[in-house]
């Protein structure tokens, strides 16, 4: 075994040594398709946002946008000595949902208001965001890019993959 000894320590310095090697290079491929998934969200998240100001224009609203990308405005004040809704309250909003092209996904019209807990429940990123910015009363218009809304599958329903949304919507409730 002795006389083997030296054989297997160079046979094995020779397997770590191309082991690291083919590391290396995995490691080099996948950094190269990380840059690249990087180049193409960066222009599509360009591209949403140009769609985005087009569509503000033509209908002409005063719309904000924060910082994560959503788009507001709150045309009509309700109780203006209510208090903004904040994480962990329960709103009830009506609601209408729509693609920028017009058509209609969702209403409270047709499956009733929509009830749920600021930050604790399944609704968008950008429908979080926005409550945010309410209280009881008041009226609003929300536009999501798909990262804030329903990402890159949608919602497999109604709403189609990457799409940008449009909510308007009544806040009826806000419980602590």
């Amino acid at each position: 075994m002795k006389k083997y000894f030296p054989v297997l320590i160079i046979l094995f310095s020779v397997i770590l040594f191309s082991s690291c090697k083919e590391k290396k290079k995995v490691r080099k491929d996948l950094d190269s398709y990380n840059e690249t998934l990087i180049r193409i969200n960066k222009y599509l998240v360009k591209e949403d946002a140009e769609r985005i100001k087009s569509y503000i224009a033509r209908k002409k609203w005063d719309m904000q946008q924060t910082e994560t990308g959503l788009w507001y405005e709150i045309y009509e004040k309700g109780d203006e000595t209510g208090e903004l809704a904040v994480e962990g309250n329960i709103v009830t909003i009506n609601f209408r949902i729509e693609l920028l092209d017009g058509t209609l996904c969702y209403t409270s019209d047709s499956i009733g208001a929509k009830k749920f807990k600021i930050a604790f429940s399944d609704v968008e990123s950008g429908l979080n965001e926005g409550m945010k910015m309410l209280r009881t009363g008041d009226k609003a218009r929300l536009i999501m890019p798909p990262y804030i809304a329903h990402g890159l599958l949608g919602d497999e329903y109604k709403i189609p993959a990457r799409s940008i949304i449009f909510y308007d919507i009544e806040v009826l409730d806000i419980q602590k």
